[in-house]
């Protein structure tokens, strides 16, 4: 398959476009609507469903890709083709990504204890998630171009070294928010341990973290776009859980900030 260049650099200047919007949102409103901040009232889909559902788009979709590509004859090769190196940089990459969505689809979908998801929520999350998966995957696959250089090489060290430590951190996060109910319950209970002894939102840390280092590694406008709309995102939410832990508990540490350890 050809590269589609000007599909990839649309798709990515709207997710920037849209990530600015939905700060400007965020900040001006409050924090969308799911999770402790869901409304009763409308169509709400059970929490491990709708974590199936909206996230596994992003895995699906490019193990379809994969698969595609795998079955296409090869022919003649191009000039940018012969100079491209090995495709196993971009296969280890992909692999990152999707590293991340098989552990929310198939893992953290089915342990979460979370409140529904309004089915709106689902639907735009699952569109998105599929929207991104297809560009990230299509890059990789078809339009990425690695160079053998002491900077790409480093570069490619430092970004995965941080996808793994915010994968870590996200996962442990999760793990800790878990503890704190049993099944059923829908109590919130202050978070200790980790990276919660620093700051409110550990599990979006992790998740930011994971993101920047994936921009790094791959170094293209489509993982920066996606790490911009993460942070966009998940970021004012941060703020919104900070705020709600301190009305919620007289007794919330006072050093501890909503997103980044000391700052914010």
């Amino acid at each position: 398959m050809e590269c589609r260049g000007s599909a990839v650099s649309t798709v990515s200047w709207l997710l920037i476009t849209g990530a600015v919007l939905l700060v400007l949102r965020q900040l001006r409103k409050r924090a969308t609507l799911y999770g402790r901040y869901t409304e009763s009232r409308g169509r709400l889909c059970p929490a491990r469903a709708a974590w199936f559902l909206q996230e596994a788009p992003a895995f699906l979709l490019p193990v379809l890709l994969l698969l595609l590509a795998g079955q296409e004859a090869p022919g003649p090769a191009s000039g940018a083709e012969r100079s491209r190196p090995s495709t196993g940089r971009a296969l280890l990459l992909l692999g990152a990504f999707m590293l991340h969505y098989f552990h929310r689809s198939f893992i953290y979908a089915f342990l979460t204890r979370g409140r529904p998801v309004p089915l709106f929520i689902v639907f735009y999350a699952a569109i998105f998630c599929s929207l991104n998966g297809v560009l990230q995957a299509h890059f990789l696959l078809h339009c990425a171009h690695f160079h053998d250089s002491w900077l790409t090489e480093a570069r490619l060290a430092a970004g995965l070294l941080l996808f793994v430590c915010g994968m870590t951190i996200n996962i442990h996060s999760d793990h800790v928010l878990r503890s704190l109910r049993k099944p059923g319950e829908r109590v919130y209970r202050i978070p200790y341990g980790g990276m919660f002894e620093w700051v409110s939102c550990a599990n979006f840390l992790g998740e930011i973290i994971e993101w920047c280092g994936y921009a790094v590694a791959v170094w293209s406008l489509p993982a920066f776009a996606f790490a911009f709309f993460t942070i966009c995102s998940i970021g004012p939410r941060a703020i919104h859980h900070h705020r709600d832990y301190q009305q919620r508990f007289k007794d919330y540490p006072r050093s501890r900030k909503a997103l980044l350890p000391f700052l914010l």
